[in-house]
């Protein structure tokens, strides 16, 4: 039987994560605002706006597009997840959903010289940079030392939440992923799904190991 995964992300947003997934071997059920539904194999919590700060204990300096019904939903998906020790994939918005869920905190607007390798330009096209990965890091498995990866956005983990690991920096010390030290957790702050299968560009590594990784912990 296929993995089955729950994602959570923008309103019309989904298709790329629901692709990925597919591709991977698992069956999507993909929704904006899903109930906190513990019956699925896995969750992988999808990109979008900016979380309230105020569920990290600090005022709005730089948050924008703050959406409170689905914080609250995927701060309840997270912790019911990781409560039964179900496997758990961040990307990009998720990494930082995850990271505030267990008590971490953001930085909400990168410098303006880091905003020149992940924020999108005005076309909206993906940014690409170098990462540098953690040996003996499930990421470093997969990939390796260094490898590149796509950007797309203006805020960044800045304390890491109770048990979570960077494992990935970018080249101005970004935080781009971190793993669980207990709990099958990953976060990337870049887009697999744009970066796999139907999405393979030359110019990345190859997403697909990442999803691939993914549906075999959910089996």
């Amino acid at each position: 039987m296929k993995p089955r995964i729950l994602i959570s992300g923008s309103k019309g947003k989904c298709a790329n994560y629901e692709n990925a997934v597919r591709h991977a071997g698992g069956e999507p059920y993909a929704f904006y605002l899903p109930k906190t539904d513990v019956t699925l194999d896995g969750l992988i919590l999808g990109g979008g706006a900016d979380i309230d700060p105020r569920l990290y204990k600090q005022e709005n300096t730089a948050s924008q597009g703050i959406d409170p019904k689905r914080d609250d939903a995927e701060l309840a998906l997270v912790r019911a997840y990781l409560k039964l020790g179900k496997p758990v994939l961040g990307i990009c918005r998720g990494h930082q959903v995850i990271n505030v869920a267990l008590g971490g905190t953001l930085v909400q607007d990168i410098s303006p010289s880091q905003k020149a390798f992940h924020t999108q330009d005005d076309r909206e096209e993906d940014r690409v940079h170098p990462v540098c990965c953690k040996k003996g890091s499930v990421l470093h498995e997969l990939y390796g030392e260094v490898f590149l990866v796509n950007s797309a956005h203006h805020q960044a983990v800045a304390l890491p939440g109770d048990g979570l690991l960077p494992t990935a920096w970018s080249e101005s010390g970004v935080i781009e992923a971190m793993e669980h030290k207990t709990l099958t957790v990953l976060t990337v702050q870049w887009h697999p799904e744009r970066m796999a299968y139907d999405h393979r560009r030359s110019d990345t590594t190859d997403g697909a190991a990442l999803f691939d990784h993914f549906i075999c912990l959910c089996r």
